[in-house]
């Protein structure tokens, strides 16, 4: 029996890589840490794009924003001070690496940490309307 996807569509040419990029996230099940996309209106008209991660205890250098291909990956690491003595530890020191898989086109414009949110704005410009016109060969 053969698997039938929502992208075996003949309609839908060249959507493997879409396909399989999916299938990918959706067995991504971390949850850390949380996070807001949001969409946020230009002066100027148009759009941007803001994810807001909840990176509370960590500072500037231990978080590093990076796009590879088409993915954005954003890591934390923190150091386990040794210097202090716990009585009780409730709020882990843990790394985290978050991906958010980038359309066509995106572009990272900026990044803020600021009262323990770090906010990674996107932008996506519009797309050029292209009409091209084929020839048609005929051959008798």
């Amino acid at each position: 029996m053969s698997r039938m996807t929502p992208f075996s569509s003949p309609l839908l040419l060249g959507f493997d890589t879409m396909e399989k990029t999916l299938e990918r996230l959706a067995k991504s099940g971390d949850s850390y840490p949380p996070y807001n996309i949001e969409r946020v209106r230009k002066a100027e008209g148009g759009d941007q794009l803001r994810i807001t991660l909840a990176v509370a205890g960590f500072c500037e250098e231990d978080l590093e924003v990076t796009t590879e291909e088409n993915q954005l990956v954003v890591r934390g690491r923190q150091n386990d001070d040794t210097e202090r003595e716990f009585l009780h530890r409730g709020i882990a020191a843990r790394q985290f690496q978050r991906t958010f898989v980038l359309a066509d086109g995106m572009r990272v414009t900026g990044a803020e940490l600021k009262n323990g949110l770090l906010s990674v704005d996107l932008e996506r410009p519009e797309p050029e309307r292209l009409v091209r016109k084929i020839n048609i060969s005929v051959k008798d």
